[in-house]
């Protein structure tokens, strides 16, 4: 029989060794995968590859970053919700998680049941901008113009379902107007046609409308919601200017597939967490605001984001393009 001393040490190694034996047990060979379901240079891409080394020394494991683009994210998406629930395949995902199902009925899964949250990994600003030649320059100026020629102004948005496209809803049910949507096929195209004077406006993230603001290309109106971004501290949050209850800032999560073992959850949502507070201050200079989270507390905001923009896409009607 083992000595008193001796099942205690046995009692202590087995503790600190089982996350590595709950992992083993529970993966397969080979490296672990995050899947964006963006396109390189997004903002769920550059996360995933800023934070991709520093897990792969965390968890001793090679990690690499695949796009898997196509069908607004629901094509990377769907591998991961299909892919075995070891630990192997991650996503890195925007709130178009939520946003996306109120508009695109013909999904094949469902976000909030189907996937396993990590962690929240933080926020980007969006900022409602114009073209100069507008002589559009807040976001009443905005508001009264509209007004006076209903339909006559028109916004863009990467695509139908997208943050950018709610947030503009949004504002206009707020707001009470009616401004034409324009849907493009991703932020290339709707960046080159806003600084061109095609369109009259577009709500853009902080990061990209920054350089713009600055050189005079865009004019800035609002940012969404109740906070400036530290990007552009100049300009007002929609809320300052009497115009509440417009929160359209995207957010960015970590998932696994539904069934992975909470001991690799709380494994992976630990060293995410680490990561991105290390990074937190050069993340915050690209206008990136980290925020971080437990994996229920980003299940219910992933819940709560779908219920609200389901119930703005009813009340407004919004249909895709």
């Amino acid at each position: 029989m083992l000595s008193r001393r001796q099942a205690i040490a046995t009692c202590l190694a087995a503790l600190l060794t089982s996350g590595q034996v709950t992992w083993a047990q529970t993966s397969t060979d080979g490296p672990i995968r995050i899947i964006v379901p963006t396109t390189p240079g997004s903002t769920p891409d550059l996360l995933a590859r800023l934070i991709s080394p520093k897990l792969s020394e965390r968890l001793g494991r090679t990690v690499i970053v695949e796009n898997r683009t196509g069908a607004s994210g629901n094509i990377g998406t769907e591998a991961v919700v299909r892919a075995a629930p070891n630990g192997n395949t991650l996503l890195v995902a925007a709130s178009t998680l939520a946003t996306g199902a109120t508009l695109q009925r013909s999904i094949p899964f469902n976000a909030a049941k189907d996937l396993a949250p990590i962690t929240l990994m933080g926020w980007n600003r969006l900022v409602l901008v114009t073209h100069p030649q507008t002589g559009l320059k807040s976001a009443d100026d905005f508001v009264q113009a509209a007004r006076r020629n209903p339909g006559k102004l028109s916004y863009g948005s990467p695509g139908d379902g997208t943050p950018n496209h709610l947030a503009a809803e949004l504002f206009k049910a707020r707001t009470q107007i009616y401004v034409m949507h324009i849907p493009y096929r991703g932020s290339a195209q709707q960046l080159t046609d806003l600084l061109a004077g095609q369109i009259d406006m577009a709500p853009l993230t902080a990061i990209v409308a920054a350089p713009y603001v600055r050189s005079g290309k865009l004019v800035a109106l609002a940012v969404t919601g109740s906070k400036r971004s530290p990007l552009l501290p100049g300009v007002p949050a929609l809320s300052e200017v009497g115009i509440k209850d417009v929160d359209g800032n995207i957010w960015y999560g970590m998932f696994a597939p539904r069934g992975t073992p909470d001991e690799v959850i709380a494994r992976l949502n630990g060293a995410v967490k680490g990561i991105l507070r290390e990074m937190e201050p050069s993340l915050a200079q690209q206008g990136f605001e980290v925020e971080v989270s437990t994996p229920e507390e980003l299940q219910r905001l992933l819940v709560k984001d779908t219920a609200r923009w389901a119930e703005l896409v009813k009340l407004q009607g919004i249909k895709a393009d």
